[in-house]
């Protein structure tokens, strides 16, 4: 059997974790999920962002370099929830954007990112969700995680314009542009059947279509 490396983009809220959990328990691929119980950062970034957000920022290059080599290099399949190309193309961006990171600190932290994704192994797909505005806030309001309490709208449609604008260029392997907000992974096998046709599609080399509505 052929062997593949997945990863799973999107903003929050999208369905990444959903999505990860049930192509891995499905097609039997190994998991990787985002360090969050153990980052040492997450409080004190929660508490003073501008203080800590590159702090944060190498906390997650380091994991997530490390994880995807390892993903990326193992004997079976897998799929990851969340990829390291968004840490800098979209969260140390908006961080940056925001005023949260000085701009002499996110060129450092940009110069050392690319130094180590050029090391990288390529996935062989990447998986974009998405999903309006709207949709991700009740999503995020409903799972009622104390840590995203404080996320806004406007934040979220800061997140939105800069994966649209990452995806428009991202070239280091073939992309599946998913639309969640008509899917229901848990609960509707069939959404789920018709994703995994479309991974398999998308890995076996047929052009891309942007998949909206299972029905």
């Amino acid at each position: 059997m052929a062997k593949y490396f997945v990863l799973v983009a999107g903003n929050i809220g999208v369905g990444k974790t959903s999505l990860t959990e049930r192509i891995g328990a499905r097609l039997g691929w190994r998991t990787a999920f985002e360090s969050v119980s153990d980052n040492p950062y997450l409080a004190d970034f929660y508490a003073d962002m501008r203080k800590w957000s590159f702090h944060l920022q190498i906390f997650f290059l380091g994991h997530r370099a490390r994880q995807h080599r390892e993903l990326a290099t193992a004997p079976e399949s897998a799929i990851a929830d969340r990829s390291i190309y968004e840490d800098a193309h979209i969260f140390a961006r908006a961080l940056h954007h925001m005023g949260n990171l000085s701009e002499r600190d996110y060129l450092a932290y940009r110069t050392v990112f690319d130094l180590v994704v050029e090391g990288l192994p390529r996935p062989d797909l990447l998986i974009y969700l998405k999903a309006p505005v709207p949709v991700l806030m009740d999503r995020i309001r409903r799972r009622g995680r104390a840590i995203e309490s404080g996320i806004t709208a406007e934040y979220l449609s800061l997140l939105e314009t800069f994966y649209e604008e990452w995806i428009q260029t991202f070239d280091l392997c073939p992309a599946l542009t998913i639309r969640t907000d008509d899917l229901d992974f848990v609960h509707r096998p069939r959404h789920l059947d018709i994703v995994v046709e479309r991974i398999r599609d998308r890995l076996s080399g047929k052009e891309e279509v942007v998949f909206e509505d299972a029905g």
